[in-house]
This record gives C-alpha cells, sequence and structure tokens, in this order.
C-alpha cells in the first residue's frame, strides 16, 4: 500500500485490526504498523510471538527485522513507557516539557495544551487546572499572561514530569471507580487493585 495516498493509513490501520481482532487487548495492540505484544512469562511470550508472526505470515506481511526488538523488559509505546510496574510517561517527552518556554502567543498556549492534554491521565483533575490557559485560548478572549497563568503553567509542568505510574489495565480483575461532583464539574478515578489507571475529570 503506497503510503503517500489518502487514507492510506487510516485503511492499514483497519486491516491491522481486523486480522488482529481475535487477539487485540489480549496481548497483542496494533497502531498503524506498530506492534506491541505483552505477555506474563517467558514462556507465554513465545507462544504470542509465534501467535502473531504466523498472522502476518498467513496474510503476506512482512516486518523489517532492524525494526524490530524482541524480549524486552520495557518499551516505549506512542509516548509512554510500558514496564510490568506499569505505565509512565516517556523520559523524552519529560524532558521536552522541562525545557517548554513561556508561551508568548495564542498558538504556543494551544501547542502547550495539546501535548499536555495526551498525558492527561496521568493528572488528577486536569482540565480544572489548566482552566486559565484554556481560557487564552476563546476567541472572544485577548492574550494577557497572568500571575495565575504562570502558576498554572508552571504547576502544570511539575505535574507531567513528576507523573505516577499508572497501573496496566487488566480486564479480568475487578475495577473500582471513585468519583466527586460539584456545581463545577465532575471528576473519578478508574482503579485496579488500589492502583489508578486513569483519572477522567
Amino acid at each position: 500500500m503506497s503510503f503517500g495516498v489518502t487514507n492510506a493509513p487510516a485503511i492499514f490501520m483497519d486491516y491491522m485490526n481486523k486480522i488482529f481482532r481475535p487477539y487485540l487487548d489480549q496481548f497483542v495492540v496494533v497502531f498503524i504498523d506498530d506492534i506491541l505484544i505483552y505477555s506474563k512469562s517467558r514462556d507465554e511470550h513465545a507462544e504470542h510471538l509465534r501467535v502473531v508472526l504466523g498472522i502476518l505470515r498467513e496474510h503476506k506481511l512482512y516486518g523489517k527485522l532492524s525494526k524490530c526488538e524482541f524480549w524486552l523488559d520495557k518499551v516505549q509505546f506512542l509516548g509512554h513507557v510500558i514496564s510490568a510496574q506499569g505505565i509512565v510517561v516517556d523520559p523524552v517527552k519529560i524532558e521536552t516539557v522541562v525545557k517548554w518556554e513561556r508561551p508568548q502567543i495564542v498558538t504556543e498556549v494551544r501547542s502547550f495544551l495539546g501535548l499536555a492534554g495526551y498525558y492527561r491521565q496521568f493528572v488528577e483533575g486536569f482540565s480544572k487546572m489548566v482552566s486559565p490557559l484554556t481560557q487564552l485560548t476563546r476567541k472572544d478572549q485577548p492574550f494577557s499572561w497572568t500571575d495565575e497563568c504562570e502558576v498554572c503553567f508552571e504547576d502544570m509542568k511539575m505535574r507531567l514530569t513528576t507523573a505516577p505510574i499508572l497501573a496496566i489495565l487488566d480486564t479480568t480483575k475487578t475495577f473500582e471507580v471513585y468519583c466527586d461532583a460539584s456545581y463545577q464539574g465532575l471528576g473519578c478515578v478508574l482503579m485496579q487493585e488500589k492502583r489508578p489507571i486513569a483519572y477522567v475529570i
């Protein structure tokens, strides 16, 4: 499939999801041409690798060996580092946040909020915390960087660079949802075995 063609990535993604559908979220995750295989033991992982490579061979899809990595204890995937301990923010992204300079225009505020928003699952009360910055992005709002914006910006940088380790979702275990509501919003934490999986507000 030529990747210069309109909709090629979406069609390829759909195709990959179809061929791996029986195993998605059991031991494999696919994002376009990135395939992540995860297991609880080495023996189980060997079997999962056989299944995935067999499906690729069956559908005449080939991976480039130089781009493949096998038997890793932790892996960087879509801006996260995933290991047996859980899911954390990628240290490379943290470094980018630490070095982020104060926004001077609305476009720069949007860029920061875009990156920060990708990691909102790690920050409890994210939406409420970034509201001073969100206000700056409104069309009818003149750009005026206040002390409140500065505090919000630095606080968000600190929270993103010291984000907690989130538990890896296990669909065979019980979920707990803790929630709280007020006149200004609703927030909740999805947990498993007393460890957070995601925050939503």
